[in-house]
């Protein structure tokens, strides 16, 4: 074979058009509807071949058509305005930058990891909500302007490409991905080289090149092993995106965390808060251990407790099934070398990953290790994090479950990268424009209430227009795929009727998303949706893991529901579900239905997206709309009841859908006034609106991060590190103090006045003996803890009560005091305990250290 080499050639622009390619390498313009209006007016057809790719499009766009371009004024004009535009969003004054001028935050870096950004269809690197909700999340941080980074993988066929066969059998196809022809860059050293890491693995070393996305104000660094420095072995790693088996992901979860910090510092950027966004990227804190040790000097303990101190774990994930797990010996294989760098023996670091560190039979989870090396650990819903709470409480035997120091931020969407640009203009009319800006303002969503119910019914009709036209091109090419007659292709643009109350159900086909829990009387449906005089349609899309053989069902159950004669124009399946797809999904449809198995959805964030385009949502208390749902904004299917028999739930919650949409969804929508307006719809729509789109957003999420964990983490590193480090090994040296002296720390007697004269408002007196055992009394907490007892007659949702030390003594013991408030009558329990403190802990349970009586 003869050696290939290559070149890379740049569009050929006239110096007029130049200031397209900068708008086209910032992801910014996917959320600025005037800048894809530009790239989609150059060429049309181009646009669309491209697959909305401008960079691509550049790149394939005739000359004459340059040219014609480069003496229209009128679409300069736009481009000047577009490009000014730009150039103001990156210099203007953001939300951090106003933090930072009145000292409520500090200077630092975040390192935002995940293995997956969904940013736009023509960057196919994502496969569902996780990378969504981090493509989100970018945007936000751009618009908020954090001094943040992401660190994420390039991967060469991404995610599988869906397609059915005419049986209604899921298919993949992996198509490459042409980087030098998507917005992206190869990472350039100063010397002009592309900028490599090098990851030992294995025995070997893994060499990765870095390449850049541009976000707004925010870029987001990716790795690639398809280098001729690797093996053709080790070039596949990030061929696909949650590809091949447990030896695949390792390598792959390897090059992410290890391979993301090792780039950082060889940019010269040191990360002061890193952000694992689930545990693909746990073994960043390893690495982050290594180069403390390596270049501050520090010891392991001490590396550990700066890493512990300033990392932040997101949990995504509400099964143990969906836990990364690595068998012992796969771990071995891969961290010899690196334990012994750390100084420490295998067992102590197979136990990072270990809910029970002594069991040597376990397998390393990456969750566990990212809990054990994280500060903080957050959910994504309130319910989500109760969950969570039960799936790790093991890791805290000692404390109370509902305990367990697992909060919650839930999700949110970047509200104008979702938003049709029909209900913008309608938003900008009657709310301004601050709503863009500052979308957690509340009063400026409640203006909705002004807005002419006619003027929401015209935008909501134009909106379901666009959808259909797009479903039934999408159908077409489906079917044309398929090689069928002309007479069946031209059948396609019959199906669908743009005035019937159009459902809109896409997601990923795992079977807890219950995707065939409307099929489970077809008679019944059959009735809701082909009423003459109140038709009812739905669109359904998603895809399967390629192994998922239970989920290939449900799409193969759908398909062949929706080609029944009864359902054809009725039921619709659009293959390939992408972000191109849900955009017109979410923009459309009139209603979004949800249907998982309680408690099984972490969060979801697509019907956040239909509420601020003016759908509703119907769905199971799950997730994100256990805190979403009012009277009024909606509809819930059932009370958020929990099922042991899951035969039995579908039964029951797939009556109580039929039910709602045949006594309220359906009724509701056809219910017009004179001029054919569902008035009372309406109202849900506003309600929906202001009650969910001022909340449910990344701004406020990411705000939210900033100011419960990158501000404090951030602060707390600056103090850590002062004084080369004096803070961290006082720190330290304290912590193994007290892990030495715990063990003699000892609750010696309860005093409080008992008698059976107590009164709801009495206060009882409380007092604990305890054995500090050489500690100080301001080194510990002492908490009663009381609550009503349960039927095996434990303390259950108990609440914490300090008690206080008195100064008093008997003998080498301390008395610590407080007082019983007795809010109501009946039977309470009471115990105390204590556990120690230091300021500079994350949470009062850190350590995992409690004494109890």
């Amino acid at each position: 074979m003869p050696t290939v080499r290559t070149v890379n050639i740049s569009p050929n622009l006239p110096e007029r058009l130049k200031p397209l390619l900068a708008i086209a390498n910032n992801l910014w313009w996917t959320w600025t509807p005037e800048a894809i209006y530009l790239f989609q007016d150059m060429d049309r057809d181009v646009w669309e071949r491209s697959g909305h790719n401008p960079v691509a499009m550049l790149g394939m766009i005739e000359q004459p058509r340059l040219e014609e371009l480069e003496r229209d004024e009128i679409f300069l004009a736009r481009l000047d305005e577009i490009y000014s535009e730009l150039e103001r969003y990156l210099k203007s004054k953001t939300w951090h930058k106003k933090q930072l001028a009145e000292g409520k935050q500090s200077e630092g870096l975040i390192a935002y990891f995940s293995a997956e950004f969904g940013l736009h269809e023509c960057l196919p690197l994502y496969s569902g909500g996780l990378g969504i909700l981090a493509g989100d999340f970018m945007k936000s941080a751009s618009d908020l302007g954090l001094p943040l980074v992401g660190i994420g993988l390039l991967y060469k066929h991404g995610y599988f490409q869906q397609y059915l066969n005419t049986d209604g059998w899921q298919l993949e196809t992996y198509p490459s991905n042409d980087f030098y022809n998507m917005p992206l860059k190869p990472l350039k050293g100063s010397d002009g080289e592309p900028v490599t890491v090098q990851v030992e693995m294995d025995g070997r070393v893994v060499y990765a090149r870095a390449w850049s996305i541009a976000v707004g104000r925010v870029e987001i660094y990716m790795l690639d092993t398809d280098v001729l420095s690797n093996s053709q072995a080790d070039r596949q790693i990030t061929s696909y995106l949650y590809g091949g088996g447990l030896e695949t992901r390792i390598q792959q979860e390897i090059i992410l965390g290890m391979g993301g910090i090792k780039l950082l510092m060889a940019l010269g950027l040191t990360p002061t808060v890193c952000h694992m966004n689930e545990g693909h990227s746990a073994f960043m804190a390893i690495e982050r251990l290594i180069q403390l040790m390596q270049n501050d000097g520090l010891s392991y303990t001490e590396a550990v407790e700066a890493v512990r101190s300033t990392s932040i774990f997101t949990t995504h994930t509400p099964v143990q099934a969906g836990i990364d797990r690595f068998p012992p010996e796969m771990i071995r294989r891969y961290f010899t070398k690196t334990v012994e760098g750390l100084g420490i023996d295998m067992e102590e670091f197979l136990g990072l990953g270990r809910i029970n560190p002594s069991d040597p039979t376990e397998a390393f989870s990456m969750a566990v290790l990212a809990i054990k090396m994280a500060s903080k650990t957050n959910g994504v819903s309130k319910l989500h994090s109760e969950v969570s709470r039960k799936m790790w409480a093991n890791i805290w035997p000692q404390i109370p479950q509902h305990e367990v120091p697992i909060t919650h931020i839930t999700n949110g969407i970047h509200t104008l990268g979702w938003m049709s640009s029909e209900m913008a203009r309608l938003y900008q009319r009657y709310l301004g424009t601050r709503w863009i800006d500052e979308p957690t303002d509340h009063a400026i969503w409640k203006r909705v209430e002004q807005i002419p119910a006619f003027e929401i019914w015209r935008s909501r009709e134009r909106m379901i227009e666009t959808l259909i036209s797009f479903a039934r091109t999408r159908l077409k090419k489906q079917l044309q795929a398929k090689g069928l007659s002309s007479y069946q292709i031209e059948k396609a643009e019959e199906v669908l009727d743009p005035e019937a109350l159009t459902i809109g159900f896409a997601r990923r086909f795992a079977t807890y998303k219950r995707a065939a829990l409307l099929f489970k009387d077809l008679e019944r449906l059959k009735k809701i949706l082909t009423d003459p005089e109140r038709p009812v349609q739905i669109i359904f899309s998603g895809k399967a893991h390629p192994q998922d053989k239970l989920g290939k069902e449900l799409i193969h159950q759908v398909v062949q529901t929706a080609s029944l004669p009864e359902f054809r124009n009725h039921i619709v399946f659009i293959e390939n579900y992408d972000i191109e797809v849900a955009r017109h999904l979410v923009q459309g449809v009139d209603v979004w239905l949800n249907t998982p198995r309680r408690p099984n959805e972490a969060s979801g964030t697509s019907g956040m997206k239909v509420t601020a385009n003016g759908g509703i949502n119907l769905s199971i208390l799950d997730g994100w709309w256990v805190e979403g749902y009012k009277d009024g904004n909606g509809w819930a299917i059932g009370s958020g009841e929990e099922y042991q028999d899951h035969e039995y739930q579908d039964e029951v919650e797939s009556r109580l859908l039929y039910e709602l949409l045949e006594n309220s969804v359906v009724p509701l929508f056809y219910k017009r006034n004179v001029h054919g307006i569902p008035d009372e719809w309406i109202e849900i729509i506003k309600n929906s609106i202001k009650t969910i789109c001022p909340f449910f957003n990344t701004n406020r999420m990411v705000e939210d991060y900033a100011k419960q964990f990158y501000l404090p983490n951030t602060n707390k590193w600056r103090i850590l590190k002062e004084n080369n480090w004096n803070e961290l090994k006082s720190l330290t040296l304290w912590k193994q103090n007290i892990i030495k002296t715990w063990p003699n720390v000892r609750i010696l007697e309860i005093r409080v006045p008992l008698n059976d004269s107590i009164k709801v408002g009495d206060r009882l007196p409380i007092s604990a003996i305890i054995d500090l055992a050489g500690l100080d009394p301001n080194e510990i907490r002492a908490e009663a803890y009381l609550g009503r007892l349960d039927e095996k007659g434990e303390i259950s949702l108990g609440s914490p009560l300090p008690l206080l030390p008195s100064g008093e003594n008997e003998g080498s013991a301390h008395i610590f005091k407080g007082n019983l408030l007795c809010l109501s009558s009946g039977q309470i329990g009471f115990s105390v305990r204590c556990y120690p403190y230091r300021k500079e802990l994350g949470h009062k349970f850190e350590m995992g250290l409690l004494t109890w009586n």
